[in-house]
């Protein structure tokens, strides 16, 4: 990869550019000006251990901007929180030509870009994410949303971009748990779309933001999202389409909604989502065994779980299950392995197979 790199996500007049690259505060900090100089106001939407560990970002590019910061961890992403950034908002005078930048992993980018999609009626926002989990997967593509209890996301919106600037430099200072989780939603790529991404990490585990290979797989990640999302924008597709991005998320979902926000990170849960959905793509009789051997071996070899910490209700799984945005006409709807490196949405799924896969994943 070249210094700077630019991936376009076409959507007509929603289209925006995802940028690649380490070091990229110089970009930043010109954005910032040209808004600035069309006299439009600009606000910051953070979290605690980001404005931390970030501290170069806030002290440059980003000085002086009015910032929300709200506690690190998916407990932030509540309607609670969501009601006091509100207020933030209006408390600094954002009108519609503002901008909202969201600085964070995937709970700072969901929050705020909800805000932006309610606030006013929608504002431009930029997200600047700071994980792997955000780079691949949640920064890119419009879904923004908080928690309910619920379940995971169940109040949001769509609301696109207006960019996306994936700084590697960003992600030396994340905790191995968290680069980890991140490995998660890469792995769920290969699966899904690319076998030899899948090939490559069952070869060689990326384990290290230092893996001369992660620009590139970071960029071949947001090529495959950025061409599901160009075709089903609204996740409306009758089948396939965007809810194929959800591979293993129907498990990971009910597993944070049980187990608690914050007990699991969401790619700790999908690592045991991603084992879970092989084992049912296996009892459909679409994957041999060995195939679900490769993807327990490959998730664990990435330092996440293959099966629940600790035992949770069977029960309460399946209901969270239940209150899936993927449920359709009240029917289960799972995504599942054609083969490794392709995936479909199947409805007419036993719900018995769910419960055989949680006992196998350790619940009680």
């Amino acid at each position: 990869m070249s210094a700077v790199e630019t991936l376009q996500v076409q959507l007509a007049e929603r289209s925006y550019p995802i940028t690649f690259g380490s070091g990229l505060g110089t970009q930043v900090a010109e954005a910032v000006s040209a808004a600035r100089s069309q006299g439009r106001r600009l606000v910051v939407v953070t979290d605690d251990n980001v404005r931390a560990a970030a501290g170069a970002l806030f002290a440059g590019p980003l000085a002086g901007l009015p910032t929300y910061t709200v506690p690190a961890g998916e407990g932030s992403k509540t309607l609670g929180v969501f009601a006091g950034a509100c207020e933030f908002l209006a408390r600094e005078r954002i009108d519609r030509g503002g901008v909202l930048v969201a600085v964070g992993g995937g709970v700072v980018g969901d929050l705020g870009g909800f805000l932006a999609a309610a606030y006013l009626r929608g504002i431009d926002f930029w997200q600047i994410p700071t994980t792997l989990l955000a780079m691949v997967d949640s920064a890119v593509g419009g879904k923004t949303g908080v928690n309910l209890e619920a379940g995971k996301n169940l109040v949001g919106a769509f609301h696109q971009p207006r960019s996306v600037t994936c700084d590697m430099a960003l992600l030396r200072t994340l905790p191995a748990r968290e680069f980890a989780a991140g490995m998660a939603e890469v792995i769920k790529y290969g699966l899904l779309a690319d076998a030899a991404l899948f090939t490559d990490l069952e070869r060689a585990p990326m384990t290290s933001p230092d893996d001369p290979r992660l620009a590139g797989i970071v960029r071949r990640c947001c090529a495959i999202k950025a061409t599901v999302v160009q075709a089903d924008e609204r996740e409306t597709a009758s089948s396939g389409g965007r809810a194929l991005l959800n591979l293993g998320h129907t498990f990971a979902h009910a597993i944070e909604a049980v187990a608690g926000y914050g007990q699991y990170l969401h790619g700790e849960a999908v690592g045991v989502g991603l084992v879970a959905a092989a084992r049912l793509s296996e009892l459909l009789g679409l994957v041999p065994a060995a195939d679900v051997a490769r993807v327990r071996r490959v998730v664990e070899a990435h330092t996440l779980p293959v099966r629940l910490r600790a035992p949770l209700a069977t029960d309460a799984l399946v209901e969270a299950m239940k209150r899936d945005k993927k449920v359709k006409h009240g029917r289960l709807r799972f995504v599942v392995l054609e083969r490794l490196g392709t995936a479909v949405t199947r409805d007419e799924v036993d719900p018995a197979l769910a419960v055989q896969i949680w006992k196998e994943m350790g619940a009680s």
